[in-house]
């Protein structure tokens, strides 16, 4: 695989990064120790423009290059946090944080983009200017939404931004995006149901919510196969179902369901809420029952730029000979949505192998994959803003 050869005498160092921060993880936007150790690195590459506390605990970075003649500002993302997951992959740079573990590949993240840093800093061979966003709380906590909030975009002029996941399943080599929707949205509902609590013998005397509440747990997934276009993605999961009652002889009072929708289309996610408000609020009604509905939105539709996802080919081509351009989207969700609706820019997925898939406790990131990404967000800049 052609990767820049800076990178390949590199990716021992930046592996002990990655390794590092393994070791070392931290949830949501209490990385404190993290961002420090990025700020150490960036300051060990040169670089004096450095700014911490975007977002909370987010990091932002710019490398300028030789020269400056084109004013195009690049951003380029990655992701610090861990998961609270207790971790089984059996490597000997396990987790040293009970409960605590990077299962999801945001070290192998925040490691290429300071290995490309370390290269762009040493060579800075591009007309225009980089800015490096370490970003928190990926994780449910949308942190990339929280370094928006802080200015982000404006403060520092960016034009364009770019970002990586790694993919376990897709071969190390591999690189894979679309254009348009890639990765889905994911909102939250929980609905309460309140009806009549009572004895098991007599039910004519209570309102059964722990019936009610099946009958809406059925009926919620007519939405998919009724109310959306079947060529259109949309998954709805009810995830809990609990009741007040504490033994088989007694009719709930109250029963909570707890749920999540996700989608690719931003038109049927305005109108999921609306659906299942309906369906929750008339069934508990048939019933003699009543249904509360806490609406919660989360990440929007991670949606790429045609041109900039064209972009993002042309470097990952230079990289490799293993790209897919056309992938098939896939249903979780990523906050570097927020930056892709206030920005163009591109999402790129990474092969990681044969491996444990991400948020699973025996998941592990292939180093391989290393200078792979470095050279992909190298290529990317230096083709964007080529040396004047």
């Amino acid at each position: 695989m052609p990767v820049k050869n800076r990178f390949a005498d590199l990716q021992d160092e930046i592996t002990k990064w990655r390794r590092h921060l393994h070791e070392n993880p931290e949830l949501m936007y209490e990385v404190h120790k993290t961002a420090g150790f990025v700020e150490e690195r960036l300051k060990e590459f040169g670089l004096t423009d450095i700014t911490t506390g975007i977002g909370r605990t987010g990091v932002v970075a710019v490398i300028e290059g030789k020269t400056n003649t084109s004013g195009r500002v690049i951003g380029l993302r990655a992701d610090m946090d861990a998961l609270p997951i207790t971790e089984a992959s059996g490597v000997d740079y396990a987790s040293k944080t009970p409960g605590v573990m990077h299962a999801c590949g945001h070290d192998g993240h925040t490691s290429i983009l300071l290995g490309a840093a370390k290269y762009l800093s040493e060579t800075r061979n591009f007309d225009g200017k980089v800015v490096l966003i370490f970003q928190p709380a990926e994780e449910g906590g949308a942190g990339g939404k929280a370094m928006c909030d802080d200015g982000l975009m404006e403060r520092w002029g960016i034009q364009e931004v770019y970002g990586l996941h790694n993919m376990p399943g897709l071969p190390v080599g591999q690189f894979a995006i679309r254009p348009g929707a890639l990765l889905a949205s994911s909102d939250e509902f929980e609905i309460t149901v309140t009806g009549k609590g009572g004895h098991a013998a007599a039910p004519h005397d209570a309102i059964d919510t722990t019936l009610v509440a099946s009958q809406i747990v059925v009926s919620l997934h007519s939405i998919v196969s009724r109310n959306v276009n079947p060529v259109k993605r949309v998954v709805l999961t009810v995830g809990t179902f609990e009741t007040d009652s504490t033994a088989s002889n007694v009719i709930a009072h109250t029963a909570r369901l707890q749920g999540t929708v996700r989608t690719l289309d931003t038109e049927y996610r305005q109108q999921a809420e609306g659906w299942v408000r309906q369906i929750a609020e008339n069934v508990a009604a048939a019933y003699g029952a009543e249904a509360k509905v806490e609406w919660s939105p989360g990440y929007p539709v991670t949606i790429n730029t045609e041109e900039e996802t064209g972009y993002a080919v042309e470097a990952a081509r230079v990289v490799s000979a293993d790209v897919v351009d056309n992938t098939d989207p896939i249903m979780p969700s990523e906050d570097f949505a927020y930056m892709l609706e206030e920005r163009p820019g591109a999402y790129m997925f990474l092969g990681n192998g044969d491996t444990a898939m991400c948020h699973h406790p025996a998941y592990v990131f292939d180093d391989n994959a290393i200078p792979l990404g470095c050279s992909w967000f190298a290529e990317l800049v230096e083709r964007r803003m080529p040396a004047a």
